[in-house]
């Protein structure tokens, strides 16, 4: 696959103005944008930075993570292209040091299932929201990989977008074989944000990343 140059991102921002607040990034759904999933910064914890930002790759009316081949299964060249591409952008705006929470939703979730896995201790946490890590894409799934890293996963039970094998197999492993500090839920309804996982969401982020 040729190497792609991607626009510089677009960024939504919320909360604290600090630069060395703790920062909280927002990943939106494959075909959103950030300004939808920014409307839930009013929503979690005061005292943390927020920042939403736009995936790199245009589709219908909006914008995705990486190319896939398959709902919930990115192809690993696309996914390693557009997680280096994110992590030059954070690098910048969070350098060594500075608190990072990932909280991603449906597309957005696989994302930063890819980036946790690749790079467990550059994180502070890790919120997988219906969806799916990204298996098979080019980064680790082994046993024990998330050991220090606080995730936060939910998953609808009438979930008819990500494909059931994806959710159970994601479900496995955070539970059973990644070794995460994990709080895990399954809610009644399908594939959609609900006030009680912003609300689990919200104090989950204050565990994870103790705010003012």
């Amino acid at each position: 696959m040729a190497s792609t140059t991607f626009d510089a991102p677009v960024v939504a921002t919320a909360g604290s103005t600090e630069p060395d607040a703790p920062l909280v990034v927002l990943l939106h759904g494959r075909g959103s944008n950030e300004q939808e999933i920014i409307s839930l910064a009013p929503l979690l914890p005061v005292g943390a930075a927020y920042a939403a930002v736009r995936a790199p790759i245009a589709e219908g009316g909006g914008f995705a993570w990486f190319a896939n081949r398959g709902i919930g299964r990115p192809v690993a060249e696309s996914l390693a292209e557009t997680m280096a591409w994110f992590r030059t952008w954070l690098d910048d705006v969070a350098p060594a040091g500075r608190q990072v929470v990932l909280v991603g939703f449906s597309g957005g979730a696989a994302f930063a299932g890819g980036l946790a896995l690749s790079d467990p201790a550059r994180f502070a946490g890790a919120a997988i929201l219906f969806g799916t890590l990204p298996f098979d894409a080019g980064v680790p799934t082994t046993p024990g990989r998330l050991s220090e890293l606080p995730v936060f996963v939910a998953h609808g039970e009438q979930d008819t977008v990500i494909p059931a094998e994806l959710l159970a197999r994601t479900w496995s492993y955070l539970d059973d074989e990644s070794d995460a500090p994990l709080v895990a839920l399954r809610v009644p309804g399908g594939h959609g944000l609900t006030s009680e996982i912003v609300t689990a969401v919200g104090r989950w982020i204050v565990g994870a990343l103790p705010t003012d």
